[in-house]
């Protein structure tokens, strides 16, 4: 696709050397990785390295002050080489962004130099074995005890759940509240904190490197000081924090449709059935216009938004609009790219099979594409 209106001759700087870092450090060795279900930590230390982790995060903490428009420039060049890399994003411009607008300056100064340089991994833990969508009945509870909260409950679908130091956990801090998610608080429990454990590392249909566990808190002693932001507006955080990150799973549908079309594209101009190549046949033709046609409308409305966003704009019914049409595109691109590999599209040594198994949680994760369209419809007055 053509570049974002945004993107100046620094954004194109910063995008070649992430590719050359990328295509040196990362592509040749990520099959391997799908193969061990993990991405080693000593990657994450050379991302930090080459100032590609949480670059928004101020230079007194070791960030370099950047714009989220840098932000999406990593998440797009990361997608385009896989969908296991999705824990970087994750971490860089879903969970960091709760420490830089809700922390204090000791919780700053004390976590945010290792996120930047790869040292400190992050995750969020919202999901629960009997909550997804419907966040404020959560289970998981922090009772106060003294300069403590005392963590019980168990998360699952943790992404980085393995590797994470720094775990940002949605717990109830006051079961009584009503309405229920007026007693929701955001706790950052840490590695090696007594009764938090981790499960075993969960075995998904997609996504192979990117470890996702299951997290458990057992009378797990967290400092008070750990809270982030006030108690009891964990929910809100939550809310105002969404936006961005239903608009970082929109950029990576975007991204994996671009890449499934120009692959098959390459694809039928060279397999050749019945005398000539398949891209030669009418129905090749219209599958490939249609295609094109949707990655680039995706493309137009996804830039819009993204502009909108880095202009500080409320555009919660339109990241929900795009989050849902981007990621249900790229699962019917998937689909169709795959048929039209013929049976080769089946084989894993074909970079389709992976995305056709990787695409279809992006309509799942950071809230499913019916909560989605619940929210436009609220939104509409409906």
């Amino acid at each position: 696709m053509g570049k974002y209106r945004f993107e100046t001759d620094e954004h194109e700087l910063f995008r070649t050397s992430l590719r050359k870092f990328l295509q040196k450090e990362v592509e040749p060795f990520y099959e391997q990785w799908e193969v061990d279900r993990i991405i080693p930590k000593s990657v994450w230390l050379k991302l930090g390295e080459m100032g590609f982790l949480s670059p928004h995060v101020a230079e007194e903490y070791g960030g370099l002050e950047l714009d989220f428009s840098y932000s999406v420039i990593i998440l797009e060049e990361l997608e385009r080489v896989g969908t296991s890399l999705t824990g970087v994003g994750l971490h860089s411009d879903i969970v960091v962004p709760y420490i830089t607008t809700y922390g204090t300056k000791k919780q700053k100064e004390k976590w945010l130099p290792g996120c930047v340089t790869g040292e400190h991994i992050t995750a969020v833990a919202m999901t629960e074995p009997g909550t997804g969508s419907d966040l404020a009945s959560i289970k998981t509870t922090a009772i106060r005890d003294g300069n403590d909260f005392i963590v019980n409950g168990q998360k699952t679908f943790i992404t980085n759940g393995i590797q994470a130091d720094l775990v940002l956990a949605v717990v109830k801090t006051d079961s009584q509240a009503e309405p229920k998610h007026k007693g929701i608080s955001l706790l950052m429990i840490e590695d090696g904190m007594t009764g938090f454990s981790r499960g075993r590392k969960l075995d998904k249909v997609g996504m192979h490197a990117q470890d996702t566990a299951e997290l458990y808190f057992d009378d797990c002693r967290v400092p008070a000081d750990n809270l982030i932001g006030i108690e009891g507006k964990g929910f809100r955080y939550l809310m105002e924090k969404l936006q961005q990150e239903r608009l970082v799973v929109a950029i990576a549908g975007q991204v994996a449709s671009e890449d499934m079309v120009e692959m098959t594209l390459d694809y039928v101009k060279s397999r050749k059935a019945f005398g000539k190549p398949i891209g030669a046949f009418q129905n090749t033709h219209f599958k490939l216009a249609e295609m094109a046609t949707q990655v680039e409308l995706g493309h137009a409305f996804l830039e819009s938004i993204i502009e909108s966003h880095i202009a500080g704009e409320d555009i919660v019914s339109k990241v929900s609009m795009a989050k849902y049409w981007l990621t249900d595109t790229a699962k019917q691109i998937a689909s169709e790219c795959m048929q039209l590999h013929g049976g080769y599209g089946y084989m894993e040594a074909y970079k389709i099979a992976r995305r056709y198994r990787d695409v279809p949680v992006a309509a799942i994760y950071a809230g499913t594409n019916e909560v989605m369209k619940t929210i436009i419809a609220k939104n509409m007055g409906l």
